[in-house]
């Protein structure tokens, strides 16, 4: 079977964008690309900061409601839809609730062909990344590094802490048939 999605999974500041940007750029087909923060940014401003949608608290903590789950499965069921249409779609997740975040993509992505791709990055790397970003709450990377990886079962994993973003595309491509 021919690939269809390619899910990338790992915590806050481990690469993930940088690799997909990169899939992109060496794969012979296009890809599109549906990040987890461009769904946190579709939302509304008050969905943003609620127990209903997603909280950001300091120290790193992330804290999702029902609003944002019922988002969260139709947007999961659009990335399937494109994928079923014909689109090659790669995705950039952060697993927040490790094995059931994975069970609720493979309920959406039934029936295609799915790469499951683990990104990982030593906590204290990945700590420096999210400061020098400027743009997440301190403490997001180090909370996420391993919890997103509990009990989440891979096609392959790449480790972005010593190589660069470009060799884990490549290394990725390789399995995509």
């Amino acid at each position: 079977m021919t690939t269809q999605v390619i899910v990338l999974n790992g915590g806050s500041s481990s690469g993930k964008s940088g690799i997909v940007r990169c899939l992109q750029a060496v794969l012979p087909e296009p890809w599109l690309a549906a990040s987890i923060d461009s769904l946190v940014e579709a939302m509304p401003a008050s969905l943003q900061a609620s127990d209903a949608g997603i909280e950001f608290a300091a120290g790193g903590g992330v804290q999702v409601g029902p609003a944002f789950r019922e988002l969260e499965a139709a947007w999961m069921e659009g990335v399937a839809a494109m994928a079923r249409a014909g689109a090659h779609v790669i995705v950039d997740d952060v697993f927040l609730g490790g094995a059931a975040s994975q069970g609720r993509w493979q309920k959406a992505l039934g029936g295609l062909d799915a790469l499951w791709v683990g990104v990982r990055c030593e906590s204290a790397v990945a700590a420096g990344r999210e400061v020098a970003r400027g743009d997440r709450i301190r403490g997001m990377a180090a909370s996420q590094a391993e919890t997103v990886h509990r009990g989440v079962v891979y096609d392959l994993e790449v480790d972005t802490t010593h190589t660069q973003s470009l060799d884990c595309a490549r290394t990725v491509a390789t399995r995509v048939n």
